[in-house]
């Protein structure tokens, strides 16, 4: 019997399951990487500039990441299973809307509306299979499960690229109605008999408040720093100034609260602390290389999307291949050994990215994607065990949402943050080259001698400098993320030992 007397799922009812289980983690984790590629293609058709482009991909991760610490609540107050169906109906119903979008404004918001759909469901979808799958299948059931969270990022990119060059970008968000409602209707078949009682719990809706005041205003301020000449904008500094007083209060807050949204009390326990240091500092670096690579291939390099997709993809073959290896090493290696493993393929992949330029081959560019890929399971599985199984039985569920958590919001700020430092190193590269360029004049009259205008020549000459400048500012921002996780390599130390991972069950966590 499963939890609750009811009869153990078995045969078709086991499989459907698991499977809708793991489409729905699948789908929620896809729709981060499928945008990736799409920016350029999304800025275009709505005329703006790529780098605000990027506020589709912080809209749905900040969401996303907010939807995490409130999905307890909303599970207990409605149902698990109520929830999960309504966010899979939900999460189909908002990406035809984010196709249908004609402005930036517009698909932001239905960016933001479909991540509260799809940030409950990923934390559901294991918290279900771990309650309804009998314990003789939960190992498999997590495998699979575990395997949707390696392969989404791998697919999003390509599909996303293909979508985009042989269709539409729309078309990246419409697919998915097509998948999400039958997903839903086989979810409430298979799972309705498994919903758990439900009850009227207080919610920390101030803890919420602050926790949304504080993170949006981070966001704006480093969305739109750029364009408004950050500290000497008075905005920006009004906004920086609301994020540290929100910070604070809502730290203060969640302390002293008796039931608060985000457990804080865990970052007492010194493994798990320094876990989420390098989980925000690791996972942010990744993900901003992440973002940066598509827009440089496109934007710099003159890549189509699909091609530029099937670069970022490159590196999730090598992720699923070594997800396995990973899980038995942990029994075997100290997971602190691996993760700075992990992290120095990873800086290795920046640091080799600093020497691009624009006669870098497809090939060539394939074996950073290698080792970025090799380095994303050595340092998320072992970084999740080892964030959790320091902690009580009691706080293991808050570890995990806690790392799911940071790890969303980390990707999220390191998006702006990241867009935001390529372009002001375009901009200072430049400055820099126009300033030093001496022979200026003599290359326009080598132009106009070719059988140029004047205009035409002045449009060459300065689109080269921009893409000097570009290609300067790509290489100094990847230095910094290499530098970062260097940094992140050697802090993992700080932790104590972790005991070794021997209960046979596959750590996971997105």
């Amino acid at each position: 019997m499963s939890a609750g007397g009811k009869k153990e799922p078995s045969g078709f009812v086991l499989v459907a399951i698991v499977l809708v289980l793991a489409m729905a983690n699948f789908l929620a984790i896809l729709d981060i990487t499928i945008v990736n590629v799409l920016v350029p293609q999304i800025a275009g058709g709505l005329a703006v500039s790529s780098a605000d482009g990027t506020w589709v991909i912080t809209a749905y991760a900040v969401a996303e990441a907010i939807m995490v610490p409130l999905t307890g609540w909303l599970a207990e107050r409605f149902g698990p299973v109520r929830v999960f169906v309504t966010g899979i109906f939900g999460f189909g119903i908002v990406s035809v809307l984010c196709g249908l979008a004609t402005s930036l404004p517009m698909l932001i918001v239905f960016r933001i509306l479909l991540g509260m759909c799809g940030g409950p469901l990923i934390p559901l979808s294991q918290t279900l299979l771990l309650k309804v799958v009998p314990q003789k299948h939960e190992v498999a059931a997590l495998a699979v499960w575990s395997m949707t969270t390696i392969l989404a990022p791998v697919a999003g990119p390509a599909l996303g690229g293909i979508i985009a060059d042989q269709w539409s970008w729309p078309w990246a968000f419409h697919f998915k109605l097509p998948l999400a409602l039958p997903l839903a209707a086989l979810a409430w078949y298979v799972l309705k008999d498994h919903e758990m009682p439900t009850m009227k719990s207080r919610v920390d809706f101030v803890g919420l408040g602050l926790l949304v005041l504080w993170v949006g205003a981070l966001q704006i301020m480093l969305g739109n720093g750029q364009n408004m000449d950050w500290f000497n904008s008075d905005f920006i500094v009004a906004l920086l100034v609301t994020t540290i007083l929100g910070f604070i209060a809502f730290v203060i807050w969640e302390m002293t609260d008796t039931n608060p949204i985000v457990n804080l009390r865990v970052f007492a326990n010194r493994s798990f602390s320094v876990s989420m240091v390098v989980i925000a500092l690791a996972y942010g670096a990744m993900f901003g290389a992440v973002v940066l690579v598509p827009l440089w291939l496109q934007n710099i390099q003159g890549y189509t999307a699909t091609l530029a997709g099937y670069n970022t993809a490159f590196a999730g073959i090598f992720s699923v291949i070594l997800a396995p290896i990973t899980t038995k090493l942990m029994t075997k290696f100290d997971h602190r050994l691996l993760i700075m493993v992990g992290l120095l393929f990873c800086a290795g992949s920046s640091l080799m990215r600093i020497f691009f330029n624009g006669e870098m081959t497809f090939e060539m560019l394939l074996w950073p994607q290698v080792l970025q890929g090799l380095s994303f399971p050595l340092i998320i599985i072992p970084l999740m065990d080892m964030s959790v199984s320091s902690l009580p039985p009691k706080d293991t569920a808050a570890g995990a949402g806690q790392f799911n958590f940071i790890r969303t919001l980390s990707g999220a700020i390191a998006t702006a943050v990241v867009v935001a430092a390529w372009e002001n190193a375009i901009k200072w590269n430049k400055a820099v080259l126009v300033s030093r360029v001496r022979h200026g004049q003599d290359m326009m009259a080598a132009l106009q001698a070719g059988g140029f205008t004047e205009q035409k020549a002045r449009s060459l000459f300065d689109l080269g400098v921009l893409q000097q400048a570009a290609q300067l500012g790509t290489n100094q921002t990847f230095l910094a993320i290499g530098v970062v996780l260097l940094f992140t390599a050697a802090a993992v130390w700080i932790a104590p030992k972790p005991p070794r991972h021997a209960n046979g069950k596959p750590p996971v966590g997105h």
